[in-house]
Protein backbone atom coordinates (compact mmCIF):
# COMPACT_ATOMS: atom_id res chain seq x y z
CA UNK A 1 0.00 0.00 0.00
CA UNK A 2 2.98 2.62 0.83
CA UNK A 3 4.54 1.59 -2.64
CA UNK A 4 1.25 3.10 -4.72
CA UNK A 5 0.68 6.26 -2.51
CA UNK A 6 4.02 6.95 -3.37
CA UNK A 7 3.81 6.20 -6.85
CA UNK A 8 0.71 8.27 -7.16
CA UNK A 9 1.91 10.89 -5.15
CA UNK A 10 5.12 11.25 -7.89
CA UNK A 11 2.41 11.14 -10.77
CA UNK A 12 0.09 13.59 -9.51
CA UNK A 13 3.68 16.20 -8.87
CA UNK A 14 4.53 14.97 -12.43
CA UNK A 15 1.16 15.82 -13.67
CA UNK A 16 1.32 19.19 -12.15
CA UNK A 17 4.14 20.01 -13.86
CA UNK A 18 6.59 19.72 -11.30
CA UNK A 19 10.07 19.29 -12.68
CA UNK A 20 11.41 15.74 -11.84
CA UNK A 21 14.57 16.76 -9.63
CA UNK A 22 12.04 18.72 -7.60
CA UNK A 23 9.11 15.87 -7.64
CA UNK A 24 12.03 13.33 -6.83
CA UNK A 25 13.93 15.28 -3.69
CA UNK A 26 10.60 16.89 -2.41
CA UNK A 27 8.64 13.57 -2.23
CA UNK A 28 11.61 11.99 -0.78
CA UNK A 29 12.32 14.88 1.50
CA UNK A 30 8.27 14.72 2.97
CA UNK A 31 9.00 10.66 3.15
CA UNK A 32 11.92 11.35 5.35
CA UNK A 33 9.49 13.93 7.64
CA UNK A 34 6.54 11.67 8.02
CA UNK A 35 8.64 8.72 8.35
CA UNK A 36 10.83 10.61 11.46
CA UNK A 37 13.70 10.79 10.02
CA UNK A 38 16.17 13.96 9.78
CA UNK A 39 15.71 16.03 7.29
CA UNK A 40 19.52 16.65 7.68
CA UNK A 41 19.94 13.42 5.74
CA UNK A 42 18.67 14.97 2.20
CA UNK A 43 21.68 17.02 2.23
CA UNK A 44 23.90 14.79 3.02
CA UNK A 45 22.79 12.60 0.18
CA UNK A 46 22.77 15.29 -2.31
CA UNK A 47 26.47 16.37 -0.89
CA UNK A 48 27.39 12.53 -1.12
CA UNK A 49 26.26 12.23 -4.60
CA UNK A 50 27.78 15.08 -6.50
CA UNK A 51 30.90 14.23 -4.99
CA UNK A 52 31.45 11.15 -7.10
CA UNK A 53 34.74 11.58 -9.09
CA UNK A 54 33.11 9.39 -11.71
CA UNK A 55 30.17 12.20 -13.12
CA UNK A 56 33.05 13.99 -13.90
CA UNK A 57 32.54 11.84 -17.26
CA UNK A 58 29.13 13.15 -17.65
CA UNK A 59 29.83 17.07 -18.89
CA UNK A 60 32.84 15.90 -20.43
CA UNK A 61 30.75 14.03 -22.61
CA UNK A 62 28.27 16.45 -23.22
CA UNK A 63 30.96 18.90 -24.23
CA UNK A 64 32.65 16.51 -26.67
CA UNK A 65 29.15 15.60 -28.07
CA UNK A 66 27.99 19.08 -28.53
CA UNK A 67 31.26 20.07 -29.97
CA UNK A 68 31.03 17.42 -32.55
CA UNK A 69 27.30 18.65 -33.02
CA UNK A 70 28.32 21.85 -33.80
CA UNK A 71 31.18 21.51 -35.90
CA UNK A 72 29.33 19.16 -38.05
CA UNK A 73 31.25 15.77 -37.92
CA UNK A 74 27.53 13.91 -38.96
CA UNK A 75 27.80 15.29 -42.02
CA UNK A 76 31.13 13.82 -42.99
CA UNK A 77 30.33 10.83 -41.02
CA UNK A 78 27.24 10.23 -43.46
CA UNK A 79 28.75 11.33 -46.54
CA UNK A 80 31.97 8.86 -46.15
CA UNK A 81 29.15 5.96 -45.15
CA UNK A 82 26.43 6.78 -48.01
CA UNK A 83 29.54 6.83 -50.61
CA UNK A 84 30.77 2.85 -49.13
CA UNK A 85 26.97 1.62 -49.39
CA UNK A 86 24.80 4.29 -50.65
CA UNK A 87 23.82 1.56 -53.22
CA UNK A 88 23.07 -0.62 -51.41
CA UNK A 89 18.93 -1.61 -51.30
CA UNK A 90 17.84 0.93 -49.26
CA UNK A 91 21.31 2.45 -48.99
CA UNK A 92 20.39 5.80 -47.88
CA UNK A 93 18.33 4.26 -44.94
CA UNK A 94 21.86 1.76 -44.05
CA UNK A 95 23.98 4.70 -44.37
CA UNK A 96 21.96 6.73 -41.58
CA UNK A 97 21.82 3.61 -39.20
CA UNK A 98 25.84 3.02 -39.28
CA UNK A 99 26.68 6.69 -39.20
CA UNK A 100 24.37 6.48 -35.69
CA UNK A 101 25.90 3.39 -34.54
CA UNK A 102 29.65 5.39 -35.58
CA UNK A 103 28.66 8.73 -33.80
CA UNK A 104 27.31 6.66 -30.74
CA UNK A 105 30.77 5.59 -30.30
CA UNK A 106 32.26 9.40 -29.93
CA UNK A 107 29.44 11.15 -28.24
CA UNK A 108 27.73 8.82 -25.50
CA UNK A 109 24.32 10.92 -26.01
CA UNK A 110 20.81 9.72 -27.85
CA UNK A 111 19.92 13.14 -28.54
CA UNK A 112 23.06 14.39 -29.60
CA UNK A 113 22.68 11.40 -32.27
CA UNK A 114 19.35 11.85 -33.23
CA UNK A 115 20.09 15.77 -34.13
CA UNK A 116 23.50 15.31 -35.78
CA UNK A 117 22.91 12.83 -38.42
CA UNK A 118 18.68 13.82 -38.62
CA UNK A 119 20.16 16.98 -39.73
CA UNK A 120 22.03 15.62 -42.77
CA UNK A 121 20.18 12.49 -43.16
CA UNK A 122 16.58 13.71 -43.02
CA UNK A 123 15.95 15.58 -46.14
CA UNK A 124 18.43 13.68 -48.40
CA UNK A 125 16.48 10.75 -47.97
CA UNK A 126 13.09 12.42 -48.57
CA UNK A 127 14.13 14.19 -51.00
CA UNK A 128 14.90 10.50 -52.61
CA UNK A 129 11.49 9.30 -51.83
CA UNK A 130 11.63 7.50 -48.78
CA UNK A 131 8.17 7.04 -46.60
CA UNK A 132 8.63 9.96 -44.18
CA UNK A 133 7.37 7.72 -41.41
CA UNK A 134 10.04 5.05 -41.76
CA UNK A 135 12.53 8.16 -42.08
CA UNK A 136 11.21 9.71 -38.77
CA UNK A 137 11.53 6.31 -37.27
CA UNK A 138 14.57 5.33 -38.28
CA UNK A 139 16.53 8.53 -37.06
CA UNK A 140 14.86 8.34 -33.88
CA UNK A 141 15.38 4.86 -33.30
CA UNK A 142 19.13 5.25 -34.23
CA UNK A 143 19.64 7.68 -32.07
CA UNK A 144 19.08 5.66 -29.45
CA UNK A 145 22.33 3.55 -30.36
CA UNK A 146 24.03 6.69 -28.45
CA UNK A 147 23.03 5.44 -25.21
CA UNK A 148 23.65 1.81 -25.51
CA UNK A 149 26.91 1.79 -27.68
CA UNK A 150 29.56 2.92 -25.64
CA UNK A 151 30.77 5.17 -24.09
CA UNK A 152 27.23 5.97 -22.98
CA UNK A 153 26.20 8.58 -19.67
CA UNK A 154 23.14 6.20 -18.91
CA UNK A 155 25.84 3.22 -17.86
CA UNK A 156 27.69 5.92 -16.54
CA UNK A 157 24.76 6.99 -14.32
CA UNK A 158 23.72 3.31 -13.79
CA UNK A 159 27.59 2.22 -12.48
CA UNK A 160 27.62 4.71 -10.16
CA UNK A 161 24.14 4.31 -8.26
CA UNK A 162 24.64 0.38 -8.56
CA UNK A 163 28.88 0.94 -7.96
CA UNK A 164 29.24 -1.73 -10.66
CA UNK A 165 32.17 -1.07 -12.99
CA UNK A 166 31.47 1.60 -16.00
CA UNK A 167 34.08 0.09 -18.07
CA UNK A 168 32.75 -3.37 -17.84
CA UNK A 169 29.10 -2.11 -18.47
CA UNK A 170 30.88 -0.09 -21.91
CA UNK A 171 32.16 -3.67 -22.96
CA UNK A 172 28.53 -5.63 -22.36
CA UNK A 173 26.87 -3.15 -24.25
CA UNK A 174 29.07 -3.76 -27.31
CA UNK A 175 27.26 -7.00 -28.08
CA UNK A 176 23.87 -6.22 -28.09
CA UNK A 177 24.27 -2.55 -29.92
CA UNK A 178 25.57 -4.93 -32.82
CA UNK A 179 22.69 -6.86 -32.54
CA UNK A 180 20.19 -4.03 -32.51
CA UNK A 181 22.44 -2.61 -35.67
CA UNK A 182 22.03 -5.41 -37.47
CA UNK A 183 18.24 -5.66 -37.02
CA UNK A 184 17.87 -1.76 -37.88
CA UNK A 185 19.80 -2.64 -41.00
CA UNK A 186 17.82 -5.64 -42.19
CA UNK A 187 14.39 -4.30 -41.39
CA UNK A 188 16.21 -1.20 -43.67
CA UNK A 189 16.71 -2.76 -46.16
CA UNK A 190 13.91 -5.42 -46.33
CA UNK A 191 11.52 -2.05 -45.72
CA UNK A 192 13.25 -0.52 -48.96
CA UNK A 193 12.79 -3.43 -51.15
CA UNK A 194 9.55 -4.08 -50.81
CA UNK A 195 8.32 -0.70 -50.68
CA UNK A 196 10.30 0.48 -54.00
CA UNK A 197 9.47 4.14 -53.87
CA UNK A 198 12.68 5.44 -53.44
CA UNK A 199 14.99 6.68 -56.58
CA UNK A 200 18.61 3.97 -56.04
CA UNK A 201 21.44 6.13 -55.35
CA UNK A 202 24.06 5.53 -57.84
CA UNK A 203 27.47 3.84 -56.33
CA UNK A 204 30.13 6.80 -55.71
CA UNK A 205 33.15 6.71 -57.93
CA UNK A 206 36.69 5.19 -55.64
CA UNK A 207 37.96 9.00 -55.96
CA UNK A 208 35.12 9.79 -54.28
CA UNK A 209 35.11 7.14 -51.36
CA UNK A 210 38.50 8.23 -51.19
CA UNK A 211 38.00 11.72 -50.44
CA UNK A 212 35.04 11.59 -47.96
CA UNK A 213 36.72 8.55 -46.17
CA UNK A 214 39.78 10.79 -45.85
CA UNK A 215 37.44 13.59 -44.51
CA UNK A 216 35.81 11.43 -41.97
CA UNK A 217 38.83 9.69 -40.23
CA UNK A 218 39.74 12.00 -38.12
CA UNK A 219 36.02 11.23 -36.16
CA UNK A 220 36.68 7.96 -36.49
CA UNK A 221 40.43 8.04 -35.09
CA UNK A 222 38.45 9.94 -32.32
CA UNK A 223 35.99 6.89 -31.68
CA UNK A 224 38.92 4.27 -31.66
CA UNK A 225 40.98 6.81 -29.36
CA UNK A 226 38.52 6.88 -26.77
CA UNK A 227 36.94 3.24 -27.02
CA UNK A 228 40.68 1.55 -26.76
CA UNK A 229 41.96 3.65 -24.11
CA UNK A 230 39.30 3.02 -22.04
CA UNK A 231 39.04 -0.59 -22.72
CA UNK A 232 42.72 -1.05 -22.43
CA UNK A 233 42.83 0.59 -19.38
CA UNK A 234 45.24 3.97 -20.16
CA UNK A 235 42.40 6.09 -18.53
CA UNK A 236 39.54 6.07 -16.77
CA UNK A 237 35.68 7.09 -18.34
CA UNK A 238 36.24 9.98 -16.64
CA UNK A 239 39.90 10.69 -18.25
CA UNK A 240 38.63 9.42 -21.44
CA UNK A 241 35.55 12.01 -21.92
CA UNK A 242 37.83 14.43 -21.16
CA UNK A 243 40.72 13.50 -23.48
CA UNK A 244 37.76 13.02 -26.36
CA UNK A 245 36.43 16.38 -25.55
CA UNK A 246 40.13 18.02 -26.23
CA UNK A 247 40.67 15.59 -29.48
CA UNK A 248 37.26 16.86 -30.30
CA UNK A 249 37.58 20.23 -30.15
CA UNK A 250 41.43 19.67 -32.26
CA UNK A 251 39.30 18.37 -34.88
CA UNK A 252 36.49 20.31 -35.22
CA UNK A 253 38.67 23.81 -34.80
CA UNK A 254 42.13 23.27 -36.31
CA UNK A 255 41.57 20.10 -38.46
CA UNK A 256 38.90 20.59 -40.41
CA UNK A 257 38.15 24.47 -39.64
CA UNK A 258 34.07 23.75 -38.94
CA UNK A 259 33.69 25.07 -35.51
CA UNK A 260 33.20 28.64 -35.11
CA UNK A 261 33.88 30.65 -31.74
CA UNK A 262 29.97 31.42 -31.87
CA UNK A 263 29.55 27.42 -32.42
CA UNK A 264 32.11 26.75 -29.66
CA UNK A 265 30.04 29.34 -26.93
CA UNK A 266 26.63 27.47 -27.82
CA UNK A 267 27.96 23.89 -27.18
CA UNK A 268 29.09 25.29 -23.40
CA UNK A 269 25.95 26.67 -23.15
CA UNK A 270 24.11 23.73 -24.16
CA UNK A 271 26.20 21.43 -22.29
CA UNK A 272 26.21 23.40 -18.97
CA UNK A 273 22.42 23.50 -19.29
CA UNK A 274 22.09 19.87 -19.93
CA UNK A 275 24.93 18.81 -17.06
CA UNK A 276 22.70 20.77 -14.35
CA UNK A 277 19.83 19.24 -15.06
CA UNK A 278 21.13 15.44 -14.91
CA UNK A 279 22.61 16.62 -11.75
CA UNK A 280 19.56 18.02 -10.26
CA UNK A 281 18.11 14.92 -11.42
CA UNK A 282 20.64 12.65 -9.83
CA UNK A 283 20.66 14.78 -6.78
CA UNK A 284 16.44 14.51 -6.32
CA UNK A 285 16.49 10.82 -6.89
CA UNK A 286 19.58 9.86 -4.24
CA UNK A 287 16.94 11.91 -1.83
CA UNK A 288 14.30 10.03 -3.29
CA UNK A 289 16.12 6.65 -2.55
CA UNK A 290 17.28 7.58 0.66
CA UNK A 291 13.33 7.70 1.44
CA UNK A 292 12.57 4.67 -0.15
CA UNK A 293 15.49 2.13 1.34
CA UNK A 294 15.09 3.31 4.77
CA UNK A 295 10.96 2.72 4.07
CA UNK A 296 12.18 -0.54 3.29
CA UNK A 297 10.55 -0.37 -0.09
CA UNK A 298 13.10 -2.76 -2.06
CA UNK A 299 12.66 -5.43 0.67
CA UNK A 300 9.05 -5.40 0.17
CA UNK A 301 9.32 -5.21 -3.81
CA UNK A 302 11.35 -8.63 -3.69
CA UNK A 303 8.78 -10.09 -1.10
CA UNK A 304 6.05 -9.23 -3.52
CA UNK A 305 8.21 -10.72 -6.56
CA UNK A 306 9.08 -13.71 -4.69
CA UNK A 307 5.11 -14.34 -4.01
CA UNK A 308 3.69 -13.32 -7.14
CA UNK A 309 6.80 -14.27 -9.87
CA UNK A 310 8.35 -17.49 -9.92
CA UNK A 311 11.59 -17.45 -11.83
CA UNK A 312 13.59 -15.11 -13.59
CA UNK A 313 11.14 -15.58 -16.37
CA UNK A 314 7.83 -14.02 -14.94
CA UNK A 315 9.94 -11.38 -13.19
CA UNK A 316 11.50 -9.92 -16.50
CA UNK A 317 8.47 -9.74 -18.08
CA UNK A 318 6.57 -7.84 -15.41
CA UNK A 319 9.49 -5.53 -15.06
CA UNK A 320 9.60 -5.33 -18.78
CA UNK A 321 5.39 -3.95 -18.91
CA UNK A 322 6.23 -1.41 -16.14
CA UNK A 323 9.72 0.00 -17.39
CA UNK A 324 7.87 0.24 -20.74
CA UNK A 325 4.96 1.90 -18.81
CA UNK A 326 6.89 4.26 -17.05
CA UNK A 327 8.72 5.14 -20.26
CA UNK A 328 5.18 6.42 -21.27
CA UNK A 329 6.16 9.45 -18.48
CA UNK A 330 9.73 9.33 -17.84
CA UNK A 331 12.84 10.04 -19.07
CA UNK A 332 15.72 8.24 -19.29
CA UNK A 333 17.66 8.79 -16.48
CA UNK A 334 15.05 9.47 -14.34
CA UNK A 335 13.62 5.55 -15.00
CA UNK A 336 17.24 4.47 -14.04
CA UNK A 337 17.44 6.05 -10.89
CA UNK A 338 14.42 5.75 -9.51
CA UNK A 339 13.90 1.98 -10.71
CA UNK A 340 17.36 0.54 -10.31
CA UNK A 341 17.55 0.71 -6.50
CA UNK A 342 14.13 -0.79 -6.57
CA UNK A 343 14.52 -3.69 -8.68
CA UNK A 344 18.25 -4.87 -9.02
CA UNK A 345 18.27 -6.41 -5.26
CA UNK A 346 15.57 -8.51 -6.67
CA UNK A 347 16.94 -9.09 -10.04
CA UNK A 348 20.66 -10.27 -8.17
CA UNK A 349 18.73 -12.64 -5.62
CA UNK A 350 16.99 -14.00 -8.98
CA UNK A 351 20.67 -14.92 -10.07
CA UNK A 352 20.84 -11.88 -12.80
CA UNK A 353 24.06 -10.24 -13.25
CA UNK A 354 24.04 -6.59 -12.18
CA UNK A 355 25.79 -5.75 -15.59
CA UNK A 356 23.32 -7.62 -17.26
CA UNK A 357 20.80 -6.17 -15.82
CA UNK A 358 22.18 -2.60 -16.53
CA UNK A 359 22.63 -3.38 -20.11
CA UNK A 360 18.73 -4.82 -19.89
CA UNK A 361 17.85 -1.83 -18.05
CA UNK A 362 19.48 1.15 -20.72
CA UNK A 363 17.27 -0.77 -23.65
CA UNK A 364 14.41 -0.52 -21.92
CA UNK A 365 15.07 3.02 -21.56
CA UNK A 366 16.09 3.41 -25.14
CA UNK A 367 12.41 2.27 -25.50
CA UNK A 368 11.09 5.36 -23.25
CA UNK A 369 13.39 7.65 -25.58
CA UNK A 370 10.94 6.83 -28.50
CA UNK A 371 7.76 6.40 -26.91
CA UNK A 372 5.07 9.30 -26.42
CA UNK A 373 4.09 11.49 -24.92
CA UNK A 374 7.96 12.27 -23.63
CA UNK A 375 10.25 10.04 -25.59
CA UNK A 376 13.01 12.98 -26.54
CA UNK A 377 13.91 11.29 -29.54
CA UNK A 378 10.73 11.98 -30.50
CA UNK A 379 11.03 15.54 -30.09
CA UNK A 380 14.70 15.88 -31.59
CA UNK A 381 13.14 14.54 -34.80
CA UNK A 382 10.02 16.56 -34.95
CA UNK A 383 12.09 19.30 -34.73
CA UNK A 384 14.90 18.58 -36.98
CA UNK A 385 11.92 17.72 -39.25
CA UNK A 386 9.73 20.43 -38.64
CA UNK A 387 6.73 17.90 -38.68
CA UNK A 388 4.09 16.69 -35.94
CA UNK A 389 4.82 14.43 -33.12
CA UNK A 390 2.14 12.20 -34.13
CA UNK A 391 4.43 11.72 -37.66
CA UNK A 392 7.43 10.36 -35.80
CA UNK A 393 5.61 8.57 -33.57
CA UNK A 394 3.77 6.11 -35.86
CA UNK A 395 7.04 5.76 -37.39
CA UNK A 396 8.74 4.19 -34.21
CA UNK A 397 6.50 1.07 -33.76
CA UNK A 398 8.74 -1.96 -35.55
CA UNK A 399 11.61 -0.09 -34.37
CA UNK A 400 10.47 -0.59 -31.16
CA UNK A 401 9.58 -4.53 -31.57
CA UNK A 402 13.46 -4.97 -32.84
CA UNK A 403 14.27 -3.36 -29.69
CA UNK A 404 11.89 -6.35 -27.43
CA UNK A 405 13.64 -8.59 -29.86
CA UNK A 406 16.97 -7.45 -28.84
CA UNK A 407 15.43 -7.84 -25.17
CA UNK A 408 14.64 -11.38 -25.96
CA UNK A 409 17.72 -12.66 -27.25
CA UNK A 410 19.58 -10.96 -24.17
CA UNK A 411 17.37 -13.19 -21.57
CA UNK A 412 17.85 -15.81 -23.84
CA UNK A 413 21.94 -15.55 -24.65
CA UNK A 414 23.11 -13.61 -21.38
CA UNK A 415 26.44 -14.15 -22.50
CA UNK A 416 25.83 -11.12 -25.04
CA UNK A 417 26.42 -8.51 -22.27
CA UNK A 418 28.36 -10.97 -20.55
CA UNK A 419 30.87 -12.20 -22.35
CA UNK A 420 33.17 -9.76 -23.57
CA UNK A 421 33.35 -8.01 -19.95
CA UNK A 422 34.23 -11.16 -18.34
CA UNK A 423 34.86 -14.40 -20.13
CA UNK A 424 36.77 -12.55 -23.21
Amino acid sequence: MTVILILVALFGLLLLGVPVAFALGGLGLGMLMLGGFSPLMAPQAILSTLDGFILLAVPLFLLMSNVLLKGGVGRDLFAAVQAWVGHWPGGLAVATILSCALFAAISGSSVATAATIGTVAIPEMIGRGYDRRFVYGLLAAGGTLGILIPPSIPMIVYGFVTEQSVIALFLGGLAPGAVLIVLFVVFAMLFSRFSQAYTPTPAATWPERMAATRRALPSVALALLVIVGLYSGAFTPTEGAAVGFAAALAITAFWLRSLSWADFRAAIRESALTTVAILLIIAGAKVFGKAIALYRIPQDVSAFIAQNFEGPLAFIVAVSVVLILMGLVFEALSMILIMTPVLLPSAMGLGFDPVWFGIYMVIMVEIALITPPVGLNLYVIQSVAKTSLGQVARGVWPFLVLMLVTVVALYIVPDLALYIPFKW
